[in-house]
């Protein structure tokens, strides 16, 4: 399962040279060091959900989703925000995360 919104394949497309550098540099942050699979996944979650970032929201809960991440700890770990970034961010992110769960349960 390799999901790539239209933005980024446009970009892909227009600057391959620095697509192809980003996404060296992000398998190579993603993979150094001592933090598994799963933490990193909620992890990369949880600054998109500070971020307030739809996108960003989504993407790692569809990559959680793929690598084993269950739903109740996708939603454990948005919850966890809730006290940080507050509850408009909170319930925003909620909103993604059980919409790309609906999608993946579906599929």
């Amino acid at each position: 399962m390799t999901y790539l919104p239209n933005i980024y394949k446009e970009f892909q497309q227009q600057f391959p040279e620095i697509a192809k550098a980003y996404d060296d540099l992000a398998l190579k942050c993603h993979g150094w060091g001592p933090l598994n699979e799963k933490t990193r996944r909620l992890i990369k979650l949880g600054i998109a959900i500070g971020l307030s970032s739809e996108g960003g929201v989504r993407s790692h809960a569809r990559r959680a989703l793929a690598e084993g991440v269950t739903t109740d700890e996708l939603r454990h770990a948005v919850l966890l925000a809730f006290t940080t970034v507050g509850f408009p961010t909170m319930i925003a992110a909620m909103k993604w995360v059980d919409e790309v769960i609906d999608k993946h349960e579906k599929s």
